[in-house]
């Protein structure tokens, strides 16, 4: 991503020029891939870029090119690493695969490994490793064999092949004994967690394991989920599944304590839990349920062309795993084909072998293995080593985005409905969206709305939780409901075919939920232990502090994400069933629908569900906006993690902006100061410094208020010279170092060519109009915005953002080793308060 011989610079800026969407570049034990969606204008070029980032890199690859990768990856370790329970994967890869087995380490490594790596060990790794021999090439979506095979021809032909690339043979290890290792760290309950290796991608009994773990804890329904968490309440959450690798896989059980029971006693349980199931099978019906919804999620998942999960993936990892592009349709018939029997014997014979098994306590984690003080690193920049000799094909032509028609009606009782159709998969997504949210939530009921409607798909009047599971599995659907800080959602995700009985189950979710205070107890120790891990992770913790920070504690949007532990504590059923009638109701509600049925199929059968909903006699709610005083002074608030290789770095502001307003501009100079990879503040304290894995700025709209905030995660070590750069950078872009010319010009053409890839799925679809119906947005606003960018200039731009954010008005929230990053702090000269977490 930093450049080749033909494309000096930075990689994202050509993707970014072409209107590239869902592009990245990932790795993991089996496979690296490189990906990005297109427009057909621009395919020509992205197989030169991809070409010539596999035939001609090297030449542009130096020693601080190496130096500050080497920075980002550490830093990427660090972020991970930090997390509670971060540290659990070296174990588990360590004790369950032997030494000198490929998967015996992950693939992001040791400090210490990547510390040694020296410029001749990458570029041997990539003569190695990156030859046209050891490639699959994926081209998927609008176009023919007989139009790509002489572009790919032109740009990938002239290569020469690598090294014949033997991968590492590889069996699946069974533990001598069971092997038990019991691990501290900053979490909020104990974790039982037991592993097992099994065989491979390829291997016939693999649809078994899968669909085995899916029976056990996966599913919604599961044995382990019934048992030990809705019936027995010992555990907050399970899990039961596969990690499929190509040569092996791992098998996982895992069980989250509830806080105050004895872990022994889950412990004991778990393995009785999987000893009867293992003696009993699945049954029929549990097996169709778990076939029925893998088969559903497959095809949902392949209405993407691109991505991490779309058709180009599935067609490349069959490729390369199987020699097969075709292998995705032996997996299904694999599915189908599963059978009670077979999925019993299967699990018998993997899973009664002796397991590791991982304890995670609460408690003091073990020292961190950092990475050694790096010195001052290379110059990135400088001409490469080899001068470009291939000239960039120019661009075809680009389309405009053509949004889907969105037709307006409305049910029987008045409920307003918006619909758009897509016909690239059988599928239908709808949503019911109320005018509530967290911003419902009175000063003292903070997460009532969120509980409420958490509660929502746990039970209804004729249907338990564990049958209204089951009956969403049977259909491939699912139905859920959700909170965001303006709007409650109740929502469905069905395969065409099913949604009249998916729309039976929405029906009953949001017109006669049972709240049965067993699962209201249930739930809420299930919230409160989310809750209490919430404050364990140092982003997780500034996010939850930054709304009082930001709006006060008694506006609207002023409560802790996730909602106040103390009044959780108290909610009882009366309060959810009257936040239900205030809130829930046909007179605050307005549909949403994508599908690939007509409008003329699906307003029958809204109206058969919804069309004679009333609403209830008592008032309906209202909230209450008061506009907050932006914060006049500068102030760090600190939240000490002791250990953390990181801090998290947060600052904030309000901004006096209009979210229903024009933000175009504002959004525009923002994509270079802040928000994508190009801007400032990431190639600052990413590219340049080598501090961070991703440093970034948005404006956060809400229905009724706005914010600026930046984030970084940085190495400890760099937490006061990442907030003077930060600080630098912001105010420089805001007085003297406004927008450049070649920052406008990026922008207007990623903001434009970028569209019509942006709303690829049904749930990109849905997603927009929602949003277009909060911010009173017309129809065809995304349509219009091509002109919007068009008309933009840098000084248009520098006054849009330098009006809104005021450079000496964030507040900071750190959370970190106060002991490391104190001194570090002191030295910005702002006033510092030590705060607990909320």
């Amino acid at each position: 991503f930093n450049g080749s011989e033909n494309l000096p610079g930075d990689y994202f800026q050509y993707l970014q020029q072409i209107g590239a969407t869902d592009y990245n570049g990932t790795t993991s034990f089996d496979r690296t891939n490189y990906f990005e969606t297109v427009p057909k204008g621009a395919l020509e070029r992205a197989l030169f870029m991809e070409s010539d980032r596999m035939g001609h890199l090297l030449g542009a690859v130096t020693q601080g090119v190496l130096d500050n990768q080497r920075s980002v990856v550490q830093n990427e370790k660090r972020q991970g690493d930090s997390k509670p329970g971060g540290l659990t994967q070296y174990e588990l890869f360590g004790n369950l695969f032997p030494a000198g087995h490929p998967y015996h380490h992950t693939s992001i490594g040791s400090m210490a490994d990547l510390d040694a790596a020296s410029l001749e060990d990458v570029k041997q790794w990539f003569r190695a490793k990156y030859g046209p021999n050891n490639a699959v090439l994926v081209l998927a979506g609008d176009i023919t064999a007989a139009e790509a095979r002489p572009l790919v021809e032109k740009y990938f032909g002239h290569i020469p092949r690598g090294p014949v690339n033997r991968p590492a043979a590889a069996s699946v290890p069974t533990l001598p004994a069971a092997k038990t290792i019991t691990m501290q760290d900053n979490v909020a309950t104990t974790t039982i967690q037991r592993y097992w290796a099994v065989p491979g991608l390829l291997d016939r009994r693999l649809a078994a394991l899968d669909i085995g773990g899916s029976v056990l804890g996966g599913l919604g329904s599961s044995r382990l989920d019934k048992l030990l968490v809705r019936d027995e309440k010992i555990a907050v959450g399970v899990t039961a599944g596969l990690i499929p690798l190509q040569r092996a896989g791992i098998f996982m059980v895992t069980a989250s304590v509830t806080p105050g029971v004895d872990p022994q006693r889950v412990s004991k349980r778990l393995d009785e839990v999987v000893a009867a199931y293992l003696a009993e099978g699945p049954t029929v019906d549990e097996v169709q349920r778990a076939v029925m919804l893998d088969v559903s999620g497959r095809v949902r998942g392949l209405e993407q062309v691109g991505g991490f999960g779309g058709k180009a993936v599935t067609l490349a990892e069959g490729e390369t795993y199987a020699q097969d592009s075709d292998f995705y349709k032996k997996t299904l018939a694999s599915y189908a084909a599963i059978t009670p029997a077979a999925v019993r014997s299967t699990m018998q014979q993997w899973l009664r072998r002796p397991p590791l098994t991982i304890v995670l306590a609460p408690g003091e984690r073990p020292a961190y293995a950092d990475a050694k003080a790096p010195g001052e690193m290379a110059a990135k920049t400088g001409a490469p080593v080899a001068k470009p000799t291939r000239a960039i094909p120019p661009l075809g032509q680009l389309t405009d985005l053509d949004f889907p028609t969105i037709q307006h009606t409305r049910l029987a009782n008045g409920i307003p409905v918006e619909y758009a159709q897509r016909t690239a998969v059988p599928v239908t997504q709808m949503a019911i969206s109320f005018d509530a949210g967290d911003a419902s939530d009175a000063p003292d009921s903070r997460g009532l709305a969120a509980f409420t409607v958490g509660l929502l798909g746990e039970g209804t009047t004729s249907l338990s939780s564990q049958e209204f599971a089951e009956a969403e599995e049977r259909l491939g659907t699912n139905v859920s409901a959700s909170n965001s800080a303006d709007r409650s959602y109740a929502m469905v995700n069905a395969l065409s075919p099913n949604l009249a009985p998916s729309l039976d189950l929405l029906a009953d979710l949001i017109r006669n939920p049972a709240f049965a205070p067993a699962e209201i107890e249930r739930v809420k120790a299930q919230t409160l232990t989310g809750i209490a891990q919430l404050q364990k992770d140092p982003t997780r913790v500034a996010n939850r502090l930054l709304p009082s920070v930001l709006f006060g504690a008694s506006h609207p949007y002023g409560g802790p994400a996730g909602g106040d532990p103390k009044a959780i504590g108290r909610f009882t059923r009366a309060d959810l069933e009257g936040f239900r009638q205030r809130w829930l109701r046909p007179d605050n509600a307005k549909i949403f629908i994508v599908s690939s049925l007509p409008l003329a199929e699906v307003m029958p059968l809204l109206e058969q569900r919804f069309g004679s909903w009333t609403a209830p006699a008592v008032p309906k709610g209202e909230k209450i906006f008061t506009t907050p005083r932006r914060a006049q002074a500068q102030k760090i608030l600190l939240i000490n993690r002791p250990g953390a290789p990181q801090s998290s770095i947060v600052a904030a502001q309000l901004l006096p902006v209009n979210p229903k307003g024009d933000n175009v501009p504002l959004q525009a100079a923002n994509s270079a100061l802040g928000g994508d990879f190009l801007s400032r503040l990431n190639m600052s304290l990413r590219e340049e410094k080598g501090w961070s894995y991703g440093a970034g700025g948005s404006a956060r709209m809400l229905e009724n208020g706005a914010s600026y905030v930046v984030s970084a995660p940085v190495q400890a070590d760099r937490t006061g010279d990442a907030m003077a750069e930060i600080t630098s950078l912001v105010g420089g872009f805001l007085t003297t170092q406004g927008v450049k010319d070649e920052e406008l010009t990026r922008t207007v053409a990623k903001s434009i060519n970028a569209l019509p890839g942006e709303f690829e799925t049904s749930g990109a679809v849905i997603s927009a109009m929602m949003s277009m119906d909060l911010f009173d947005r017309p129809d065809d606003y995304y349509e219009t915005l091509p002109a919007k960018y068009r008309a933009q200039t840098t000084a248009s731009l520098d006054q849009a953002i330098r009006a809104a954010i005021d450079p000496k008005a964030f507040t900071w929230i750190v959370v970190a080793d106060a002991a490391k990053v104190r001194p570090q702090l002191d030295k910005l000269g702002l006033p510092i308060e030590v705060v607990e977490a909320p």
